[in-house]
């Protein structure tokens, strides 16, 4: 849900909507609709208008849940809006992009008055009534302005109202529980802790400085409208991961579920062991329906983004700081950017794309390979009688590089396909693009992994022999999961070079091929990864303001990065599942800070490339198929 308008009501003065819920529900019994399906529909769809309740209906029309008496849970929010939103909002992207996601960016700015608590549909209108009149008998006491303190500490970071406001503030929430309790049935709790605006909540303890400057650069005392709206939310999935389709799928087989781009979906992440991998089990927000859909056509959605605005008190002190125009302007959209000049204090913080990097470390996965695409037997689809290698499908690869082994040993140690050659080189051009300067090139001695390096550098960074790849054993998968419990023959060095490759032949490994064992432990692993990485940082220049690019595995993502910005290891149950999510050229970003010589997770500096599987095609079998 896009965050709904925050002064539906400023136009008329406050004036509730001559339009009550009877005269809402009467045309939906007309078309024969039941009742209590047409109160769900109005209340799913935050009783606007009969059109926008019909479509929810239509929608819905397979919903095995469609008769279940099941109200909707709804909350009481002080939101800001006015120059104070555009700045939090700002404040929300550049935490976002310096910091990564927390607790904080899964809601819109606000201050809870009244916490989630469950209403019939049929006294849903109830609140309404009950919202304007206390709103009434407090707009003349309501404060011209709320003073904002910020408060920090290693998990918190956000504003605090005290004093007199504060209890102006509590007396309001206290008189509206006590109403919709008594007149709609309800079981109201009113927030009644010291009352806070979050700007960010459950972060890492060494993303606080970061975070404290950023909100330092707020200016709490911009002008500014508070409204009081009703916002509620589907008590089912309370619980539940959401995530929103970034393109249509449509069902191949029965169980699977139908989506448009900007659906957003319910995950219950406990549910998910019936899935094959790529695969979650989710429910449609839009229908109602359930079924598997791939997990590379979506990605992670706000909590509140599922939620539905009701009816909202604007309480009308902004006169006093906005002109005419500003209002006009500026209030617009609660749990959006209003105004389109940004806050100078915060976009001035100097932007990651488009600027001289300092030190950091991009991690990143190798490129699509062959047996990912036609099954661990993929060499025997290439080999003729007399064993030569040849192109059996235009994604495999045109040649293999010569080795002084048995070709078999590309089997344990398999190259990248056409389109994992084609990602690489994608990828190069995005970071050439951002203007990203690689200093160092790391590479596991995988073969896949040296031919991502490879087109990375070469065709999309265009560095043809200015940085040469370092082949670092060190950085190889973690053993136990290699099929043959052996470690795999890989292509020397020479032989590397022999093939092309623009292989750095001074270096000298810290790990050399022989310390790898097989079939190592997850702790060994661990601590091989935090080695390595810790050696290569000291193997670069400290005063370099360039990228250290690794091209690994996805256990590298799951591993170097968290062990670079001194995070503790997952167990290895956590660890493998987190594996599994990680695509082909899924990258991580760690950047250095100065003043404290650490090393903080941020955004990498280009998006991540998605595409979807294309299977193989027959002309004679499927054009000529009777």
């Amino acid at each position: 849900m896009a965050v709904a308008e925050a002064q539906l009501y400023a136009k008329v003065s406050n004036k509730h909507r001559g339009r009550s819920t009877s005269a809402l529900l009467e045309p939906l019994l007309a078309k024969g609709f039941p009742a209590h399906i047409a109160q769900k529909a109005l209340v799913a769809t935050g009783q606007k208008t009969i059109e926008d309740a019909v479509k929810w209906l239509h929608s819905h029309c397979n919903d095995p849940s469609l008769e279940d008496p099941i109200p909707q849970e709804y909350a009481l929010y002080l939101c800001p809006t006015g120059r104070l939103h555009s700045c939090l909002q700002d404040f929300w992207k550049e935490s976002k992009r310096q910091c990564g996601k927390n607790r904080a960016h899964e809601v819109f700015p606000h201050v809870t008055l009244c916490d989630f608590f469950t209403c019939e549909d049929q006294k849903v209108e109830l609140l309404y009534d009950i919202l304007k009149r206390v709103g009434d008998s407090f707009s003349q006491r309501f404060p011209p302005s709320i003073s904002l303190t910020l408060h920090a500490s290693p998990s918190y970071l956000g504003f605090f109202i005290d004093g007199s406001q504060a209890n102006v503030l509590k007396e309001f929430a206290v008189a509206f529980s006590s109403e919709a309790s008594a007149l709609a049935d309800c079981h109201v709790k009113p927030s009644l802790k010291q009352f806070h605006l979050t700007l960010a909540h459950r972060f890492y303890p060494h993303h606080q400085k970061t975070l404290e400057q950023l909100a330092k650069c707020i200016n709490p005392g911009e002008p500014c409208q508070w409204v009081a709206a009703l916002y509620s939310r589907d008590m089912r999935f309370v619980h539940y991961q959401r995530l929103r389709a970034l393109f249509q799928y449509k069902p191949q087989n029965i169980d699977e579920l139908m989506i448009n781009a900007g659906d957003l979906i319910y995950v219950d992440p406990t549910r998910q062991s019936d899935a094959s991998e790529g695969w979650v089990i989710g429910t449609s927000h839009r229908t109602g329906c359930r079924g598997f859909l791939p997990e590379n056509y979506t990605e992670k959605a706000h909590e509140s983004d599922t939620w539905v605005k009701h009816r909202e008190y604007v309480f009308d002190t902004a006169s006093r700081s906005f002109t005419k125009t500003e209002k006009e302007h500026n209030v617009k959209l609660n749990g959006e950017a209003h105004n389109l000049s940004m806050s100078r204090s915060v976009t001035n913080v100097p932007s990651l794309q488009k600027a001289a990097l300092p030190r950091g470390v991009l991690v990143m996965r190798h490129g699509e390979r062959v047996d990912q695409v036609f099954g661990k037997s993929w060499l025997q689809q290439c080999l003729t009688a007399d064993g030569k290698y040849y192109r059996a499908d235009l994604n495999f690869p045109s040649s293999l590089p010569r080795q002084k082994d048995s070709m078999k040993q590309f089997e344990c140690d398999p190259p990248l396909s056409c389109c994992g050659i084609f990602q690489s080189r994608l990828i190069g051009e995005a970071l050439l693009d951002q203007e990203v300067t690689v200093s160092s090139v790391y590479s596991s001695p995988a073969l896949r992994c040296v031919q991502t390096a490879q087109h990375v550098l070469q065709v999309g960074l265009k560095l043809n022999q200015k940085v040469r790849i370092r082949v670092e054993p060190g950085l190889f998968d973690w053993t136990k999961w290699e099929a043959s419990r052996a470690i795999p023959n890989f292509m020397t060095v020479a032989e590397l070079v022999e093939a092309s490759y623009d292989i750095d032949t001074s270096y000298r490994a810290n790990f050399p091929l022989s310390s790898l064992v097989p079939s190592e432990s997850y702790e060994d692993y661990v601590s091989r990864s935090s080695a390595v990485i810790k050696q290569i940082i000291s193997d670069c220049p400290s005063k370099g303001r360039g990228v250290i690019l690794i091209v690994g595995h996805g256990s590298s993502l799951a591993s170097l990065p968290r062990a670079l910005a001194g995070l503790p290891s997952r167990d290895s149950g956590d660890f493998a599942q987190m594996v599994r999510k990680i695509p082909s050229l899924g990258m991580c970003f760690c950047k250095e800070q100065k003043e404290d010589n650490k090393w903080q997770m941020v955004n990498p500096p280009v998006k991540t490339l998605t595409h979807g599987a294309n299977a193989a095609f027959n002309w004679r079998n499927t054009i000529l198929e009777d």
